[in-house]
């Protein structure tokens, strides 16, 4: 291969880049010193959002796989991947706090210049929230939803939502796990309760046993809300509750080897549902902030939306309600040695 020349300039292409803030203000002949400050902010944002599309996408691309070696490479990059996701989230949070460098009076030099230019009109976020998994009818505001969008930018949302999701992949991933389905597992498991049947889910209502003794008074409701999560019906979310039961499975049981990267898997999603909450909440406080009541540029009801999606916006609830479900670890039931044996080293 010939060796080219490449040169950081234009390599990066910064001429397009540093030449790319034209602040309205300016324009109109009234210029406003912060404007620069958020057009160079809100442009990182959007570079930070394509490459959070970057690697969600090499992700499903690897758990829409037919199999998915548990203790393999592919299942490393996964989590490798998705806790890069969380370290860019987490500095999306930490880029308000330069935003609050700029007053409620310097946001007003410029605001109504802008309308009706808005965050809102982000199409790489909201890409982003179906392809992780945030799913149309779960959506806060559907009336603004798209109304302000293109129709090539709403195509790609809209393909973005028909693709199977993350949250789709891990339902299907935490659904191929074989803790339960083979009997030969579970031939020697010991139950420390009068729990019946057989195979794997003796140990589970052996488990179910030892749960529900330890509830109080005030929590039993958890008792139908057990089993509507890991019975045989329909579930209570969008995890199955087979996918439900392997999860709990995996949260348990994690110290084995061969759970420590299904349990990293999980919990990185955790962390990503928590960065993703937090710049919402850090985002409505700033809003509230700088423009108190009114309706945002874009024609939103401002803080007050930001408030609805802030609260209904959790794309991995159902991963988060399961600590309602844990034990303390000295009455977790032993495993049967087969499983001891398939889940530790070789």
């Amino acid at each position: 291969m010939q060796q080219t020349n490449v040169q950081y300039g234009p390599y990066l292409q910064l001429d397009a880049i540093l030449n790319a803030q034209h602040p309205e203000s300016d324009k109109h002949g009234m210029p406003a010193h912060d404007e620069m400050l958020f057009i160079v902010i809100h442009q990182a944002y959007e570079l930070w959002f394509k490459q959070l599309l970057f690697e969600v996408e090499s992700v499903a691309d690897i758990m829409s796989k037919p199999a998915v070696n548990d203790n393999s490479p592919e299942l490393q990059t996964v989590v490798h991947r998705l806790n890069r996701s969380v370290t860019i989230l987490k500095l999306l949070v930490q880029q308000i706090d330069i935003m609050e460098t700029m007053t409620p009076m310097d946001f007003l030099d410029f605001r109504d210049m802008l309308r009706p230019a808005s965050g809102f009109q982000s199409w790489q976020f909201k890409t982003l929230e179906a392809r992780l998994g945030l799913q149309y009818e779960n959506r806060f505001g559907q009336e603004y939803y798209i109304s302000q969008l293109t129709p090539d930018k709403i195509e790609i949302i809209r393909r973005a939502e028909r693709e199977p999701s993350v949250l789709k992949l891990l339902n299907d991933w935490l659904e191929r796990m074989p803790f339960f389905e083979e009997p030969d597992n579970w031939s020697d498991y010991q139950p420390s309760t009068n729990a019946a049947t057989d195979g794997g889910s003796l140990w589970f209502n052996d488990y179910r046993n030892i749960y529900m003794s330890g509830l109080a008074d005030a929590e039993q409701a958890n008792r139908a809300y057990f089993d509507k999560v890991f019975g045989e019906g329909e579930g209570a979310g969008h995890l199955s509750p087979r996918a439900s039961r392997a999860a709990l499975f995996i949260m348990l049981y994690r110290g084995y080897p061969l759970l420590q990267l299904p349990f990293q898997l999980l919990n990185s999603l955790l962390e990503i549902d928590e960065q993703l909450s937090t710049w919402r909440y850090r985002h409505m406080s700033m809003v509230q902030r700088v423009i108190g009541t009114r309706i945002g540029t874009g024609g939103s009801t401002g803080r007050d939306y930001l408030k609805g999606a802030l609260d209904k916006h959790y794309i991995f609830a159902d991963i988060a309600r399961l600590t309602s479900f844990l034990i303390e670890r000295r009455k977790l039931p032993a495993l049967s040695q087969a499983m001891g044996r398939r889940l530790g080293f070789r």
